[in-house]
C-alpha cells in the first residue's frame, strides 16, 4: 500500500519551521519556514519518490513488519483521527523500543516481563505508560490474528493510572459560576458557550465541535456520534430541549462565524473547533478560575476536565427525573450502571436528603 508524506511544523521564535518526511517514520525530504504548509510540489514529490526507492523493507521476522503493516491496515485506518494520532506517537514509542526484535521474541511467555519493566519505567507519566500498553496489545492482537504470533504477551496488564475513575468528578454549578466570570474576564466567551452546550447536552468532544445546525432540531438533538462503539458508530442524541438549553442556542445563532460555517460552536474567530483547540481553551479558562474538584473524603485536589461536564449533564438529568433508572441514565450516556449509581449516590441522594432535612428543620422551627 503506498504511503503518504507525513507534514508536521514546530513553533520557534523565528516563527513556524515545517518539516516534510516521506512518509511517517521516515526520511526528511524538506524544510520550510513561514506561515502556509509546504505543498507536495515535483521537486519534493521527486525526493520522496527518490527515498521511497532507496527505502529497504523491514526484515519481516521482526516486529517493525508487524507495525508496518498494521498502518496500513483497514483496523487502523478505521480508527478515529484522534485515536490515530494518540496510537500513532505510542506505536513510534513502540517501534523504537522494539522494532528490530525478532517475533519469535514475543511469542515466548517469559516477554511479559519486560514488556511490564517497560511500562514500570515509564511510571512517572502513568497514562502514557499505560496507553503504550493498550497500543501494544492491539498491534500484537493483529499479529495474533494474522497467524504470526500465537500468544499476546501484553494480555491482562493492568494500568497504572489512578486518576482515570471520575464517576464522581463533575462541574458543580459554583464551578461554573467562577468559570463564567473568568471566561468573561479574560474575553474567552467562545470557551463559555462549549462548556455550556456540554454540561447541557452531555455530548462527548469530538461530537460538541462538529455539531452542525441542521443536527438540532426543535425537538431534539440528533448527531452521528464521532465514537466508533464495538464496530458501531451510533447517534449521539439529546432527547429533551429544555428551556435553558433552547435559550442558549437561540444564542449561539447570534455569534459571528465565517462564510459557509455550520458548526453550533464557533471559536473567537468565527471558525470551528478543532478538538485540540477546544479542549486547550476550556483548560485556559479553568485554570486562570482555579477551578479544583476536591474528594471529600481524601481532599485530594484533581483538575477538571472537558469531559467531566458529562457528570454534570447526568446529575441534572437525575435530578430533574428523579424516577429514571440507572440503567436508562448508563445507556443514554455510554457509561455502565454502577458508575451512574455513584454520580447519584454523591450528588442526587446526598441533594434529596439535604432537602428533606431543611424541610424537617422549618417545621420544628
Amino acid at each position: 500500500m503506498k504511503r503518504t508524506p507525513h507534514i508536521v511544523s514546530k513553533k520557534t521564535r523565528a516563527g513556524i519551521v515545517w518539516y516534510v518526511y516521506a512518509w511517517r517514520g521516515g526520511p526528511q525530504v524538506h524544510r520550510s519556514e513561514g506561515a502556509k504548509r509546504p505543498r507536495i510540489d515535483t521537486d519534493i514529490a521527486r525526493r520522496i519518490a527518490a527515498a521511497d526507492e532507496a527505502d529497504n523493507s523491514p526484515d519481516p521476522t521482526t516486529l517493525l513488519a508487524v507495525i508496518r503493516d498494521w498502518r496500513h491496515s483497514p483496523e487502523w485506518a478505521h480508527l478515529a483521527d484522534t485515536t490515530k494520532k494518540t496510537w500513532g506517537s505510542a506505536l513510534d514509542r513502540i517501534e523504537e523500543k522494539w522494532g528490530d526484535v525478532p517475533l519469535a521474541i514475543f511469542d515466548d511467555r517469559r516477554m511479559k516481563a519486560k514488556v511490564v519493566a517497560w511500562r514500570d519505567g515509564r511510571s512517572s507519566t502513568p497514562r502514557a505508560a499505560d496507553i503504550g500498553i493498550t497500543v501494544l496489545h492491539a498491534l500484537l492482537k493483529n499479529a495474533v490474528l494474522k497467524g504470526l504470533l500465537t500468544i499476546n504477551v501484553a494480555a491482562g496488564i493492568p494500568t497504572l493510572y489512578r486518576g482515570g475513575d471520575r464517576a464522581e468528578v463533575i462541574w458543580t454549578d459554583n464551578d461554573l459560576k467562577r468559570f463564567e466570570q473568568a471566561a468573561l474576564r479574560t474575553g474567552e466567551q467562545a470557551a463559555l458557550d462549549g462548556l455550556l452546550l456540554a454540561v447541557m447536552t452531555g455530548l462527548r468532544r469530538e461530537d460538541l465541535v462538529t455539531l452542525l445546525w441542521s443536527e438540532v432540531t426543535p425537538k431534539a438533538i440528533l448527531k452521528r456520534a464521532k465514537k466508533v462503539s464495538r464496530r458501531k458508530r451510533y447517534f449521539a442524541t439529546v432527547p429533551t430541549m429544555g428551556p435553558a438549553l433552547k435559550a442558549l442556542l437561540a444564542e449561539l445563532r447570534t455569534r459571528q462565524r465565517g462564510e459557509g460555517v455550520e458548526t453550533v460552536l464557533v471559536d473567537q474567530s468565527g471558525k470551528p473547533w478543532s478538538p485540540d483547540r477546544f479542549t486547550k481553551a476550556i483548560a485556559r479558562v479553568r485554570d486562570e478560575a482555579g477551578i479544583v474538584h476536591v474528594d471529600p473524603e481524601t481532599g485530594r485536589e484533581r483538575k477538571l476536565h472537558l469531559h467531566d461536564a458529562r457528570g454534570t449533564f447526568a446529575t441534572r438529568l437525575m435530578l430533574a427525573k428523579p424516577n429514571i433508572s440507572d440503567k436508562d441514565v448508563a445507556d443514554l450516556m455510554g457509561w455502565s450502571p454502577e458508575n451512574v449509581a455513584r454520580i447519584r449516590h454523591v450528588y442526587v441522594d446526598q441533594s434529596a436528603k439535604v432537602v428533606a432535612m431543611a424541610r424537617r428543620l422549618r417545621g420544628a422551627l
